[in-house]
């Protein structure tokens, strides 16, 4: 089962499938997306297939910085960022949940940084979201 709801190479979404999948949590994206806009300025979507295990991903780029993936579940969806050591260190100091910190800290380092992923269903879950790429953006 791939990653995303969206899983057919052949069957691109759009955002009126998007607005269905992700049911009330499509309010909390819209809300994201108008934070980006509001706060950095206008974002690029892109609509990626990597591979049948991720099936179809959202990349959000600032400019041409990659800022995260986002990926459609059903009734809510997940963010994925990036933080480089600096980013990793400011997450360490921020006042965001002890679970998403230890998550980053703990995780993996590759080349590009450290990864981390949060499932947002709630408006708290939204304003970690938005902390998170508050920090991605300023590092």
């Amino acid at each position: 089962m791939a990653s995303s709801v969206f899983d057919d190479r052949a069957d691109m979404p759009d955002d009126t499938r998007l607005e269905q999948i992700l049911g009330e949590s499509a309010s909390l994206w819209a809300a994201i997306k108008q934070n980006i806009t509001a706060e950095y300025g206008t974002a690029t979507e892109e609509w990626k297939y990597y591979n049948a295990r991720s099936g179809w991903l959202l990349k959000m780029l600032l400019k041409k910085r990659n800022l995260f993936f986002f990926v459609p579940q059903k009734d809510f969806f997940r963010m994925s960022f990036i933080f480089g050591d600096k980013a990793v260190a400011m997450v360490g100091q921020s006042d965001l949940p002890a679970e998403i910190i230890r998550s980053l800290v703990d995780a993996r380092k590759y080349m590009e940084g450290r990864g981390v992923s949060l499932e947002v269903r709630h408006r708290t879950d939204m304003e970690h979201a938005i902390e998170l790429l508050r920090i991605k953006v300023e590092n």
